[in-house]
């Protein structure tokens, strides 16, 4: 027929070759490496998970298996806000990278070197609270945080020789820790975990009920997380 020829679209190609890709299929050396990988990170991960897990469920015990009408006295700090990578000062002047702080619990204030009456209360505080806590006292550290250059008294240092005193700047700090709406920095006693996390914030001047509700959030952290964290700072 006329134009049969022209509305056939396989006319005119029967006798090409078949335009096939041969693939080439992965030989039993690169099956047996492909296994072998996936293996090594399914054992990685799960070895991972077996670490991670005392924390997590110390962590879910605190935070979310809690009888009716407990409550915590100090503020949870959610999300959790990580150690930067900065570095501190000693006294004497010395650089100490804030990360060494790891490894412990911390129970931190923070205040200029002059040091008021409210931040020798904290310190009085923090000693108080860390030795309350019988054979847990070995698992929290207490740290005073210097935010400025003014030099620390002379008859305070006796005080500090059994805590950690750092100089931080100010604005460096607020990179890490930040008080409650409408209340300064140096108001709070903070709570960092061992991981190096700001976890808890107490409200500001606590009076002696107010520092035995502190004490038995601190108890209830170290019975949460008595699994996975011992004494003394790993080295």
């Amino acid at each position: 027929m006329p134009g049969s020829s022209s509305s056939n679209p396989a006319a005119g190609r029967a006798d090409e070759p078949l335009d096939l890709t041969v693939h080439a299929l992965p030989g039993p050396r690169e099956v047996e490496d492909a296994q072998r990988t996936a293996r090594g990170r399914m054992k990685m991960l799960f070895v991972m998970l077996i670490c991670a897990a005392p924390v997590i469920a110390s962590y879910f015990t605190y935070y979310v298996v809690r009888p009716e009408g407990r409550r915590n006295f100090g503020d949870l700090v959610e999300p959790q806000r990580a150690m930067p990578a900065l570095t501190a000062q000693t006294l004497e002047g010395q650089p100490l990278p804030l990360q060494q702080l790891q490894g412990q619990w911390l129970l931190v204030s923070v205040a200029g070197g002059a040091c008021n009456a409210a931040c020798e209360n904290h310190l009085y505080l923090q000693r108080q609270l860390r030795e309350s806590l019988g054979k847990d006292k070995d698992r929290i550290d207490w740290v005073w945080l210097v935010d400025d250059q003014a030099p620390v008294r002379d008859a305070l240092k006796p005080a500090v020789t059994q805590g950690t005193v750092l100089r931080l700047p100010r604005e460096q700090l607020a990179q890490w820790l930040q008080p409650a709406e409408g209340k300064a920095l140096e108001d709070h006693l903070y709570v960092i975990d061992p991981m190096g996390h700001w976890m808890m914030r107490f409200p500001p001047g606590p009076d002696r009920a107010g520092a035995a509700k502190v004490r038995k959030d601190l108890e209830r952290l170290m019975r949460a997380s008595a699994g996975w964290d011992k004494p003394g700072r790993a080295q």
